[in-house]
């Protein structure tokens, strides 16, 4: 079976900081990008960053820029976002996602993809920052 798990959201501080874990089983996420997106009650699913697995480039929403960073463990098929200086405005469910890794980067390139074009998605981690 196919899966994806995130885990690592909570409640934290404005200034504070949390590292959200996608962990994939059923596939390698080598084989894929990995994009994490979130949102926000009301809103759309917005993409904030990904990662391109082939060549270690990475992309990021223009508002977590030098706030986040995504990373990867081979080892573990798992991806990270830490993410730091956290603001009220971060508050949403975070998802990861994977799809077309010669595709996605592609897109990225020039702002988040449209979430329809991914093939898989995890369940979600809540982060709330309070101000």
């Amino acid at each position: 079976e196919v899966k994806l798990v995130e885990s690592g959201g909570g409640l934290v501080q404005a200034g504070g900081s949390l590292r959200l874990s996608c962990t994939a089983s059923g596939f390698t996420l080598d084989d894929y990008a990995i994009s994490w997106y979130r949102q926000a009650p009301g809103k759309g699913r917005l993409g904030v960053s990904c990662i391109n697995k082939s060549d270690g480039t990475t992309y990021y929403l223009d508002s977590v820029k030098g706030r986040f960073t995504i990373s990867a463990d081979n080892a573990k098929n798992t991806v990270y976002l830490q993410m730091n200086d956290l603001k009220p405005e971060d508050t949403a469910v975070y998802y990861c996602a994977a799809g077309d890794k010669r595709l996605i980067p592609t897109i990225w390139s020039a702002g988040p993809p449209r979430p329809e074009i991914f093939d898989y998605w995890g369940q979600g981690t809540q982060v709330t920052v309070s101000s």
